[in-house]
């Protein structure tokens, strides 16, 4: 039998939003180099779901103005799930 490491908070958030995404144990298992069965049952113990088969995303309104640098709407995604989760843009290594 071989020790796996623990779940890491970053694995975890990245299992969610795979799974959150659409996608199956096994292209997560693979994402993550666990086995399917590690991964559902880890999905299953922090409820990772997928969406409703009758879900879409909302359409993006392709004439709305550019977000500005470091928008929580595209700071975020970027940085879930890595250290910088949580921070505020700017980080201070950004300013002058």
């Amino acid at each position: 039998m071989t020790h796996r490491p623990p779940w890491t908070a970053a694995q975890d958030a990245q299992l969610r939003r795979l799974r959150a995404e659409g996608a199956d144990w096994g292209d997560i298992a693979r994402a993550l180099r666990r086995t399917p069965a590690e991964v559902a049952a880890r999905g299953a113990a922090i409820a990772a779901r997928q969406p409703p088969s009758d879900f879409a995303f909302p359409p993006d309104d392709p004439w709305r103005e550019p977000l500005s640098a470091g928008h929580p709407r595209s700071w975020d995604p970027l940085v879930r799930g890595t250290l910088l989760d949580g921070d505020d843009y700017p980080l201070p290594c950004f300013s002058r």
